[in-house]
């Protein structure tokens, strides 16, 4: 039986001259929770596009549970129990928390959409269940407008486990989120059941290191280190190339990450 979740082999991904993901391979095991970290421009989005399906590479694979999904578009993988969320909202603001995760239970149900309610139970059911595992069950009525920003990337979580995923793509789900916020939505992810697998590329380096199994680090499109978050945190290469530190540096990285990240990195390897 093949253990893996999603398997990606040799990807690369040419723009021209440019080679914006460089021979890519990593396997994520079943219930895993794989993190996709390096600077900015290092080649995150990119490879996250690849997994998703949202772009075609250049040489590679891409496998779900053994099998090559590599020609398959993003919707098409995502009925094969891969989905994701982006890191820019795609929710619906004037419509409630209800109809939004309905749309995606529906999707997965099958049936058609009806603009007043009429709905079957079973997708109303899935989509409470969902919104009850992020904790917004009881707001169920509101419209997403009237959310904060981190109470919508929770939405987007239920949207996503309302398909019933195998795997979880993850695209800066923390940007722009406040330190409550965020706090909150790593105990979320915490919660998230070991049948459904997670690679999350994130900023947030505190983030990573509380929740990733593992944690792959990018640079030039190209892996420089894989290991467990200790490895990672420990590695030479790492801290030189992803933050431009020694590991014995004194020198405060939460200003030294923001600057690989355009500004937007936080955390520490230290």
């Amino acid at each position: 039986m093949n253990d893996t979740a999603l398997g990606l082999a040799g990807l690369t991904k040419r723009y021209g001259s440019v080679v914006a993901v460089d021979d890519v391979s990593l396997d994520v095991a079943m219930g895993e929770r794989r993190a996709v970290i390096g600077p900015n421009g290092a080649g995150k989005s990119t490879l996250f596009a690849l997994a998703a399906g949202t772009l075609r590479p250049s040489s590679g694979s891409v496998s779900l549970s053994g099998r090559d999904v590599t020609r398959l578009r993003d919707h098409q993988r995502a009925r094969l129990g891969l989905v994701k969320t982006f890191q820019h909202s795609s929710l619906f603001p004037a419509m409630s928390l209800r109809d939004n995760v309905v749309l995606a239970a529906q999707r997965r149900h099958g049936g058609a959409w009806h603009p007043f309610g009429r709905h079957s139970h079973r997708v109303v059911d899935a989509a409470h269940e969902a919104l009850a595992r992020v904790g917004l069950v009881e707001r169920a009525d509101a419209r997403v407008a009237a959310l904060s920003h981190g109470e919508r990337r929770q939405v987007e979580i239920a949207l996503a486990l309302a398909l019933a995923p195998d795997v979880l793509l993850l695209d800066e789900p923390t940007a722009g989120m406040s330190a409550a916020e965020t706090s909150s939505f790593v105990n979320l992810l915490r919660e998230i059941p070991r049948d459904i697998t997670i690679l999350i590329i994130e900023h947030d380096l505190d983030v990573v290191f509380s929740v990733a199994d593992r944690v792959t680090v990018l640079h030039l499109g190209a892996i420089i280190a894989d290991g467990t978050p200790d490895e990672v945190r420990s590695s030479e290469i790492v801290q030189r190339t992803y933050l431009g530190l020694a590991p014995d540096s004194t020198q405060d990285t939460s200003s030294s990450a923001g600057a690989s990240e355009a500004g937007s990195t936080t955390g520490t390897l230290a």
